[in-house]
């Protein structure tokens, strides 16, 4: 099998945010991209946390009754991220994916968060591989 780095395949196009971002900002952020998570960045660019569209759902149906957001990122995130890195391969990260239930990974470059790799875009290579 040919090897294939998360560097060639990793979405580069992702949103991020802060820890004092709003709650019900970051939910909108992630509908409006479609994207399940968003890592979660000091102002130095280090990432601290992720945040999924799951982490927005009590906070969302909090809002739904009371009429307001009361929340920011920091206090719903993962604190403790898995990510691979942009030299890690496919055979690897798909492993990876097959032990946790997460849908995507931040992919990082030293300590630079330099993209996203979702479980779909490590499946379809697979495919296009096999």
């Amino acid at each position: 099998m040919t090897q294939v780095l998360m560097a060639a395949i990793m979405r580069t196009d992702f949103p991020t945010v802060r820890p004092e971002t709003p709650i019900r900002r970051v939910a909108a952020r992630l509908v409006e991209t479609g994207e399940p998570a968003a890592p979660v960045l000091q102002d130095d660019g280090r990432m601290v946390g992720l945040i999924t569209q799951k982490d927005c759902f009590r906070s969302a149906l909090h809002a739904s009754y009371y009429r307001e957001w009361t929340s920011v990122a920091r206090d719903h995130m993962s604190r403790d991220v898995i990510h691979v890195a942009a030299t890690d391969d496919l055979i690897k990260v798909a492993e990876m994916f097959l032990n946790c239930p997460h849908r995507v990974f931040p992919v990082c470059d030293q300590s630079d968060v330099v993209g996203i790799i979702h479980r779909d875009d490590i499946l379809a290579e697979l495919i296009r591989l096999g």
